[in-house]
């Protein structure tokens, strides 16, 4: 029977392998989707670290908008940020289909601009994939600007449901299921914690 320490010698050149086999230097596409809680939490958590690092970033909210979330009172200010809050709330709420489309045709514009700014390391186009859903946006003019985007801007995009053509490209792809939550069991949303 092995010891533990051999089995963490064995593990430890297994990981090791992999670390020195990894050597391509690029920024990276990550979708985060699933009907559970937390895909916009782990962006900005992610884009956290990237700051963190002295790197630049931006988030555009296509939907959000409504009520200022914890986020975006946290981040607002911070020099390294820029916080594009360009909806009108979710699509039920709004129920102006023209209104919507306008916002997200104009939140794209700026998605467009910093795709094409090397100064930005980090991109967060939160809730985006609702504009494919609900046809507001066009994929292919999306899928070429990421394509193009400076080699090492790293972009996340955040929504319930993504449509094929991104995750054909996207790098990483986390599903984030909706196993319980506390809504459905009569809590009501409270800030910090869903918004």
């Amino acid at each position: 029977m092995k010891t533990h320490q051999e089995r963490m010698a064995k593990k430890k050149e297994v990981i090791d392998k992999r670390i020195a086999s990894a050597t391509e230097e690029r920024g990276v596409l990550i979708l985060l989707k699933g009907n559970g809680k937390g895909k916009s939490s782990s962006a900005f958590g992610t884009m956290a670290r990237c700051v963190g690092h002295g790197k630049k970033a931006a988030v555009i909210q296509f939907v959000k908008g409504r009520t200022e979330t914890g986020e975006y009172k946290l981040f607002r200010d911070h020099a390294l940020i820029d916080w594009h809050v360009m909806g009108h709330g979710f699509t039920w709420e709004t129920q102006d289909k023209e209104q919507d489309i306008a916002a997200a045709k104009k939140a794209w514009q700026i998605a467009e601009a910093l795709l094409q700014d090397d100064r930005y390391e980090m991109l967060v186009f939160d809730e985006m994939s609702y504009m494919f859903k609900y046809k507001y946006l066009e994929l292919a003019p999306v899928l070429e600007a990421l394509k193009n985007r400076p080699k090492n801007q790293n972009v996340m995009i955040t929504g319930r449901v993504m449509p094929e053509g991104l995750e054909e490209i996207a790098d990483t792809i986390s599903s984030i299921r909706d196993e319980r939550h506390a809504f459905r069991l009569g809590v009501k949303a409270q800030a910090g914690i869903e918004y």
